[in-house]
């Protein structure tokens, strides 16, 4: 980030968005204790995606995003998943991997285009995996150095396998002398 773009000392959350540190513009809602959801009258929400499918009438015409669950199936979206400004994928803990399938299902099979975002349980040393599964921004983690994370997605500069990023494995690149080895 250049100097001239610079955020305040005082400014909102950050993300990572296409490899750079932003404000972030949106605002997740969480439920409360209760389980009980109050969505901001104005201005651009990420909601779970399971409070979506039940408000979808009553949410029309916002400037909206949802929030996949771990256990939420992208598969069960009734629309083009295209229809939402971003879609968030919740990673509860680092030991539970689900959302890195959800991201690879939104970009592959759900055709999703816009903004993947990582949110949760998310820091340096996952960033590089995500972003290959699909994620072009995060919501590193409040106890993590957003800078410092940000660096974790050039940890690996060559891959074996396929991904969202590089559908062709290693060794058909070598074939095709695409990569030196």
């Amino acid at each position: 980030m250049s100097a001239d773009q610079e955020l305040a000392p005082n400014a909102g959350p950050r993300v990572i968005i296409n490899r750079q540190v932003v404000e972030d513009t949106w605002t997740r809602v969480l439920p409360a204790e209760d389980g009980s959801i109050t969505v901001p009258a104005s201005g651009k929400v990420i909601v779970p995606y399971r409070y979506w499918l039940e408000h979808r009438d009553e949410l029309a015409g916002r400037e909206l995003g949802v929030c996949f669950a771990p256990d939420d199936e992208p598969e069960s979206l009734p629309v083009d998943a295209n229809v939402f400004g971003v879609i968030a994928v919740d990673f509860p803990a680092f030991t539970d991997g689900r959302g890195f399938s959800i991201g690879r299902l939104l970009r592959e099979r759900q055709g999703y285009t816009g903004e993947l975002r990582a949110v949760g349980d998310v820091f340096k040393d996952t960033l590089n995996y995500l972003w290959r599964c699909g994620f072009d921004a995060f919501a590193v983690r409040a106890d993590k150095d957003i800078d410092d994370a940000l660096r974790g997605l050039d940890d690996f500069t060559e891959f074996y396998q396929s991904s969202v990023q590089q559908p062709t494995p290693l060794f058909r690149r070598r074939e095709d002398g695409a990569t030196q080895g």
